[in-house]
């Protein structure tokens, strides 16, 4: 297990409801693969340092987890297909 930090940028026209469910489904991706999530921090709409898909500003939330290495690959194909997500990174820590 590795410690990760994921830092998504969601579409700033979302509900707070549909954010917290944006949210929920990639704690559920990571927990199911036997991770561990430390910390998640909504940091809130920002703006961005350019524009992405006609979009000036983003929602940004900070994922800090403990995962397996080999989940990295996978989870970054499933927030590439997650419409809502503008943006992500996915940096190992340690």
């Amino acid at each position: 297990m590795r410690n990760y930090e994921l830092v998504i940028i969601v579409h700033p026209d979302l509900d707070e409801t549909a954010l917290n469910g944006v949210i929920e489904k990639v704690k559920g991706w990571i927990t199911e693969a036997g991770g561990l999530i430390a910390k998640t921090d909504i940091w809130g709409r920002r703006r961005l340092a350019y524009s992405i898909r006609k979009q000036r500003e983003g929602q940004y939330v900070l994922f800090q987890a403990e995962m397996k290495p080999s989940f990295s690959a996978e989870l970054d194909r499933n927030l590439r297909f997650l419409e809502p997500v503008i943006r992500y990174s996915i940096v190992a820590t340690n």
